[in-house]
Order: C-alpha cells, then structure tokens, then sequence
C-alpha cells in the first residue's frame, strides 16, 4: 500500500489528517493479513475525513477488487483519476476493474496510459502487451466469425462416433450410449481416485446434454408432490469433494431424491471437469427429478479467467471447452417451484413490473448480456436497504426488501432462492424472509472458512429447511490451480 501519501513529516500534521493516516495504517496492516473486510472498513473511514484523497480511494479500490467488489473497485479508481490525474496507481486499479468487467479496451486505454508516463515500467508495460494480444484476439474472432445453421453439437462433430477405447482403459462406459445408475456410481468413484472418464464418453455426454437443454424454456416449471422431499444447492464451483459430501449427507439424487443446483458449478475449485460431468451426467439420468440453472460463471468470459477453461484444455482439448461454452448458453435461467418460489442464480430486477411470463420469454442462447433481465437473473444480489442501489459487481443491481415484496406480490409468489454469495453458515435469510440465499461451497477457495449448506423443503408447506456442513479433505491441488494470468491482473497486482 501507499505509505507516505506524500506528507511532510517535519511539519505540524493536521489532526484530522492523523486520524486518516492512522485509519490508512490500520487497513494496510489488515490488507497485508487478507483480512480485506476489515480493511475496508478502515479505508472507508480515512475516505470519509478526506473523501477526494486518491491514494485512500487507490488502496481501497484494491481492496475491491480483492473481494471482486469490481463495480465499487471501478467507482472508487475512476474518482481517484479524477481527483488526481497524475497518480498512476488508481489507473492500474481502474485497470483491473475494467478487466474483470470484460471491457478490454478501456483496461488497454489505462495500462497504455501508464506506459506513456512510465516508459521504464516493464510491469506496466507486460499488461498492456497482454491486455493488447486479447483485443486483437477478440477483433478477429469477430472478424472471422460466420452464422452457421443452428446444428446440434452431435450433428456438428460427427467424428467423435469414431474415437477408439484404448484396450488399456478400465474406467466407467455408458450403456448403448446412454448414462445408467452403474455408469454415475463408477463415474464418481473413478472421481474420487483422481481418474479420468474416457473422451469418448464425455463428448457424447456434452451431445446428449446439448440436445436436452436446447428444448428446455428459459424458466422451468417444478411440480413437488405434498409428501416429496425437494433439496436445492447453491454454488459448487469445482469443489467436487464438497459436493460427494452433499450427496452423503442427503442422499444420491433419484426420482424420490431431486435436486436443484443453482448455478455456478465450475471455475475457481480445480475439480471443476469432475463436477460437471457429474451434474450432466445425473441431470440425463434424471431429467424430470435432477434440475440445473445457469449462473454468472456459466459463461466464456468468467471461465476463461477463473480457471475452467484452462482445467478443460489441460484435461481434454479445445474443441471440448468450445462445446461447454455452447451447451451453457442452453442452461434454464430460473425454476419455480410449485408456483410458489422462483429460484435464480442472481437476483431481482431494475425494473419493477417483471413477469414469471417475461421470464420464460427470455432468449437465452447466447453470453450474459450487461444489462436487462438476463443479465440480473445471473449477477444481481439484495441489499438489507430499500430501493435499488448500483451493483457492486459492476453487473446488475442491487435490491432491497420492498423489491423483493413488489415482486413478491405480482408474482403470487411466497419467497425467492438464490446464490451467488459466500455465508458463513452457507445461507442466510434476508428481506423478512423473502429472499434466501444458499452457498454449497465450503471454505470457499480454501482460504474463507466458511460452512457450505443446502435447503429441503417439502411441497405442501414449501417451508425451508437447512443444512450447513464443513468442507472435507480434498486432494492437494490447490484453488484457482487453473486460472489463467488475467486473473492476477485482476487482482490489482501488488500494492
């Protein structure tokens, strides 16, 4: 972190100035433990004694984008800028966010700024030439591009039929193509050994699952029976240990055991290959009773930088990561369960009058949008104060409670589900009881110590019931094992 803020030390310091400086100390020692809540606590509070002072607003920019708070790291880095257009940190800070936001250009604009001003600055000058080599790459996969006719990926690559099972192979097989209980109870055992499913086989999962999903409506309807058991999942994020844990405490997914998993399978946990084949896989052998919706991270942009692309390109080819991004563009984006409880990955919306019609209207076969149901559906969180307010993600809103009600109330719904943040218990519930959020990871990214959790309900009363649990062992490779260098320009680099 900036140290001196280019103070004087010989001369009188003002005491309000002290007590800034002392609450910049504070956060500097907290940053430097990862304790990034507390510190921007005490940036916060040095912010609001000095609100236009850029070197606070710098370092808690940083701190932002540590908690991939990049709508707030953006904020704080553009009025740093502006407060003091000759401090160059708040541009790489600005930088980042831009990246993270997938707004190459505009973080190319920065870094080549610095460059101007720092010609020896080989940092700098590394992330401009990466930043640069990524909007070419994006211009001429635009240039390139053609409309194809909307074939399926079976229909696409044919030549996978042809593909030889080496002698040698001893791991699960589907059953004349098709995935059957033995093939799901071999896959996860193959799994757990740290074994690979054959090619073959994953290709033709990722064909059958394409030509599933694509008949599916953006908003799927759920009927629970009176007397079933219904068990909906938050975040796995390639935790697939976590995830053999759930399916211990609450029993394997069948039709008298369904499940909904909430978005955001992949990415970040290094076992993310394992995770989504076998959701795939139960979600073929189960398809009235095994759900799943997309979340944020089902997506090129976020799986290119936190590692599921890589894990895909270091475990089987290219061609297979292509046809994920393909079949997550076909993922349901919300489920209602009994006409009585959305669930989404997400939130709610900037607009006040959406319909669960409006939802199932949604055309889905394409990459996250920024804005507009969609895009909300994926990235919006609640916020404990009425209204909206802006999102401190940079994407979709944030909502309070009378949103939640409104929306409550239009919908003749009872309450809403939704993920896509870390609890410390795995759940939390929110808005008078209307909007609830669960989180299936546990001590996410090995370093949060948090409980992951689960909820159960039944469908005559629709009452929520939870389950929080500890992570367990998982073999040593570590989280983000995968992610590619954009995700450490992300970060801020150092302070």
């Amino acid at each position: 972190m900036e140290e001196n803020n280019g103070v004087d030390e010989s001369a009188p310091i003002d005491p309000k100035l002290q007590e800034a400086e002392n609450y910049k100390a504070q956060a500097n020692e907290h940053f430097k433990k990862k304790e990034y809540v507390k510190a921007l606590e005490m940036y916060t509070k040095a912010i609001e004694l000095f609100p236009n002072n850029a070197v606070y607003l710098a370092n808690r920019s940083l701190t932002h984008l540590r908690l991939e708070n990049f709508g707030f790291a953006h904020k704080d880095a553009s009025t740093a800028v502006t407060s003091n257009p000759y401090y160059l940190k708040a541009y790489y800070r600005r930088a980042a966010a831009h990246m993270a936001l997938g707004r190459f250009k505009k973080a190319l604009t920065d870094f080549e700024y610095v460059s101007s001003r720092q010609p020896n600055n080989a940092d700098c000058k590394e992330k401009a030439n990466e930043c640069q080599k990524i909007v070419r790459r994006l211009a001429f996969e635009k240039a390139i591009s053609v409309d194809v006719p909307d074939k399926t990926l079976a229909e696409i690559h044919t030549e996978f039929e042809s593909i030889e099972i080496e002698d040698e192979y001893k791991g699960p097989r589907l059953e004349n193509g098709k995935v059957t209980l033995k093939f799901m109870e071999e896959l996860m055992q193959c799994y757990k050994e740290e074994k690979k499913l054959h090619k073959k086989f994953a290709y033709k999962i990722l064909c059958e699952i394409d030509v599933y999903l694509r008949k599916q409506p953006s908003l799927v309807d759920i009927t629970i029976p009176e007397d079933a058991k219904f068990t909906i999942c938050g975040d796995i994020h390639g935790q697939f240990y976590d995830l053999m844990n759930i399916f211990k405490l609450n029993g394997l997914p069948s039709e008298k055991n369904p499940y909904l998993f909430n978005g955001d399978f992949v990415d970040r946990g290094s076992f993310s290959v394992e995770c989504i084949f076998t959701l795939f896989g139960f979600k073929l052998l189960y398809p009235n009773h095994f759900f799943l919706a997309r979340g944020n991270h089902e997506s090129l942009n976020m799986n290119q930088i936190y590692g599921f692309t890589g894990e895909v390109l270091s475990k089987y080819t290219r061609t297979m990561s292509n046809m994920f991004t393909s079949v997550y563009n076909w993922l349901p984006l919300c489920h209602c369960l009994n006409s009585r409880v959305l669930v989404m990955h997400g939130g709610l919306f900037s607009q006040d009058t959406v319909t669960l019609d409006d939802l199932k209207n949604i055309e889905r076969n394409r990459q996250p949008p920024e804005d507009g149901l969609m895009c909300e559906l994926l990235w919006s969180d609640p916020q404990p104060q009425n209204g909206l307010g802006p999102s401190k993600r940079g994407v979709g809103t944030q909502f309070g409670p009378d949103i939640t009600k409104k929306f409550c109330q239009l919908n003749n719904l009872d309450y809403i589900v939704r993920s896509h943040e870390v609890k410390d218990m795995g759940y939390e519930v929110a808005h008078d009881g209307k909007c609830i959020t669960v989180f299936s990871a546990p001590n996410y990214c090995d370093t949060m110590g948090n409980k992951g959790a689960f909820i159960t309900l039944n469908g005559k009363d629709m009452k929520p019931e939870f389950t929080s649990y500890e992570a367990v062992p998982h073999p040593d490779v570590r989280p983000m094992e995968y992610a590619s260098s954009l995700f450490s320009m992300i970060q801020g680099g150092q302070a």
